[in-house]
């Protein structure tokens, strides 16, 4: 197989702090930025922590999932008024039940640097079917090819990267990729270093990737994404908890703490240009 870094640094980690997602809610966490100016002043703090990106989600505003283009309109302007270099990667799958153009719209329309590309259909948290077909998926890829926008390619299973290593060949996911491996969600591959080093070992050799565990099993997969040369994704979206039983005070905390605990194995927490050019995005 190939070495696990694939083309990621080799001394740098990326950090990206996932910020709201579409499932946690402020009875979970208080700490959870749902409204635009909170995301904003999160993302912003993030990237003071260390993250060089941020991934971000939007809410109605009751705080159910959405995918209102308004809210990410007015969450992008705010962090590029406040002109915090930190990378923005915007999803499109914010929920369950939106159509296709309130999913892509706001990639098309705000171009992110980065935005997610959930590669396959699954049964969401045993409990909906997560909609991902052929045809959006195509459509979602030729799109962000148009737009000039880097697909994060996010695998939960390995039927997923398959899928992904398809598209790669037919042209409507470019190279060099961008994978995110998503472990820990009900209906997915579970969060543990073995799943984690399965799907790496079948990673294109033409990647970067980072990886995520969700509840109780995100600080065995950041530690062994550390271990494999990954870069990592933690936040408020994917664990309440900074450890067993004690709910984290904000996203910038799980972002400190892997800066050190990176720092402490000699890999130094990329900035968001050096992120740019380990990932070959455009400025």
């Amino acid at each position: 197989m190939y070495p696990t870094k694939r083309l990621n640094s080799t001394d740098k980690v990326i950090i990206t702090a996932a910020l709201t997602g579409a499932v946690t809610t402020k009875h979970d966490n208080p700490a959870l930025p749902t409204q635009p100016k909170e995301i904003a002043d999160a993302a912003i703090r993030c990237w003071e922590a260390g993250a060089a990106v941020v991934h971000i989600h939007v809410r109605d505003d009751d705080d159910s999932a959405s995918m209102r283009f308004d809210k990410f309109e007015e969450t992008v302007n705010l962090i590029r008024q406040s002109k915090c270099p930190v990378i923005l990667n915007l999803t499109s799958s914010g929920g369950q039940g939106f159509s296709w153009e309130e999913r892509i719209r706001p990639f098309k329309e705000l171009k992110p640097e980065l935005a997610s590309f959930d590669a396959g259909t699954m049964n969401w948290l045993n409990s909906v079917v997560f909609m991902n077909e052929p045809k959006f998926l195509e459509l979602c890829g030729t799109e962000m090819i148009a737009a000039g926008v880097k697909p994060e390619i996010e695998i939960f299973d390995i039927g997923m990267l398959n899928t992904a290593k398809y598209y790669i060949k037919k042209g409507i996911l470019q190279e060099p990729a961008h994978f995110q491996l998503c472990l820990g969600a009900p209906g997915g591959m579970e969060a543990t270093a073995e799943n984690l080093l399965f799907l790496v070992n079948h990673l294109p050799e033409n990647c970067t990737w980072g990886a995520f565990g969700i509840g109780r099993g995100s600080n065995e997969i950041a530690l062994a994404a550390l271990a494999l040369g990954g870069n990592v994704r933690v936040g408020l979206e994917d664990n309440v908890y900074y450890n067993a039983g004690q709910k984290a005070e904000s996203n910038e905390q799980f972002v400190a703490r892997i800066k050190r605990v990176a720092a402490e194995f000699g890999r130094r927490a990329a900035t968001s240009d050096e992120a740019r050019e380990i990932l070959g995005l455009k400025k």
